[in-house]
């Protein structure tokens, strides 16, 4: 059943059946094929970008960087994939998004492998950027693909669902740290981690014989190719569609700044204030970790429960609440063991919310362009934090550094998602 708004221009589909699973139960096998796809492509780039993260310690240690400069690796890699993600949306409304997606894992698993084999951090930097281009532009086409393949009913729970495979990722990547640095001396061990970052490319092959192009997209492209009507790259800050890209511009930005303040240096934060060593630290990481994945599939499933804007103006503020008692405190380390939960609960789950309201926010024919500039411009800014979070530690704690950039971002992102329209159960339209 589906609903006309007042101005008789936006349709909605009625959410009857609000349950967590409905939207897996009710899929053909070409939906689920397509959810599976994305699912294993989001906790491969989760694994591959926490990689550096949780390796950042050694190449401190072994080439004598500071934190500054290590920091700023990993603001590379996210300023060049807002630069992907832009560019990696604007190729999906072009060419597809399924060979975009393809494109794009095959560039950051072949980087991933150069990462492993370069001399020195110059060379590491450089190939943490390239890197980026296709890590943002993967995001991108996954985003709008899941977000075009899913009814609208059901919209907000399966991407939503897919968003929490990163944390799937990301505990695979602790995992091969602590089995690889148990293993092997350090100096060799963070190497192979970055080989095993390579191993999304093996995903390309499922894709191309599983995954077909969402039926709105292949229409709007048609249509396009017929009349000589392309759209261009800059049409997003074009008329009435300007205001909603700078509003989604600054939300990304609030909600992966918080994000890239916490999650980037966590590890480090554990090792260096709180003394634990490496291995020491994957408990506390896992429950981190286990908070993430729990907070993406509630943050899934309030997506259309609550709709979009009221989950991210909770967890903005639950995010702030939660990083100030586990920075400022003087919490002894179990308790922190037991914070590190509902830290990573309300730093991850808005996320789910984040690729559906952007997908419903634009047309279709600049929908890939429209999302893919406004979360990766927000992931290029938000990517300034793990650099800013660690020159600040040099004049104050990490603690104090961390808390000072995640509390700004979350109000930004919460005062942003304050001022757009709720978008749940809005139906796509080959426009």
């Amino acid at each position: 059943m589906t609903t006309t708004d007042p101005t008789g221009r936006i349709e909605r589909a009625e959410i009857e059946d609000t349950s967590l699973l409905a939207f897996y139960r009710d899929m053909n096998p070409p939906e689920r094929r397509t959810f599976w796809a994305c699912a294993a492509g989001w906790a491969l780039d989760g694994m591959d970008f926490m990689i550096y993260p949780l390796v950042i310690g050694t190449i401190i240690t072994l080439w004598k960087v500071d934190a500054a400069s290590a920091g700023l690796a990993g603001t590379v890699t996210l300023l060049a994939s807002a630069i992907g993600g832009w560019l990696g949306g604007y190729l999906s409304d072009h060419i597809g998004r399924v060979r975009t997606l393809q494109i794009t894992i095959i560039w950051f698993s072949f980087f991933s492998l150069v990462c492993a084999v370069v001399q020195n951090f110059d060379q590491l930097l450089i190939a943490r950027a390239v890197l980026g281009l296709g890590f943002g532009g993967e995001w991108a086409a996954g985003a709008v693909l899941m977000g075009e393949a899913i009814r609208p009913q059901y919209r907000g729970r399966a991407v939503g669902s897919v968003q929490s495979g990163w944390a799937v990722g990301w505990g695979l990547a602790v995992l091969s740290q602590a089995i690889l640095f148990s293993a092997l001396p350090p100096e060799t061990a963070w190497r192979w981690m970055f080989v095993i970052g390579a191993l999304p490319a093996l995903l390309v092959f499922y894709i191309r014989r599983s995954v077909t192009e969402p039926e709105v997209a292949a229409e709007a492209r048609a249509k396009q190719a017929a009349s000589g009507d392309r759209p261009a790259l800059w049409e997003i800050f074009s008329g009435p569609i300007l205001k909603t890209t700078i509003l989604a511009s600054l939300m990304a930005t609030g909600c992966q700044g918080g994000y890239y303040a916490i999650t980037f240096w966590v590890p480090q934060f554990l090792t260096k204030e709180r003394h634990l060593s490496i291995v020491g630290s994957t408990g506390y990481l896992s429950t981190l970790i286990i908070g993430s994945f729990i907070g993406y599939l509630t943050g899934a499933w309030l997506a259309d429960r609550i709709g979009r804007r009221n989950l991210f103006l909770i967890f903005s503020i639950g995010a702030m609440a939660v990083v100030l008692l586990y920075t400022q405190l003087p919490l002894t380390n179990e308790i922190l063991w037991v914070l590190g939960f509902p830290l990573g609960f309300f730093a991850s789950g808005y996320f789910s919310g984040i690729g559906a309201f952007l997908t419903e926010l634009y047309p279709t024919r600049l929908r890939g362009s429209g999302q893919g500039f406004c979360y990766n411009f927000g992931r290029g800014i938000g990517a300034l934090f793990p650099f800013l979070v660690g020159a600040l530690s040099a004049s104050t704690s990490l603690a104090n550094a961390i808390a000072m950039f995640a509390v700004a971002a979350y109000a930004l992102f919460f005062i942003a998602a304050f001022a757009l329209p709720e978008t749940r159960g809005r139906v796509l339209h080959a426009d």
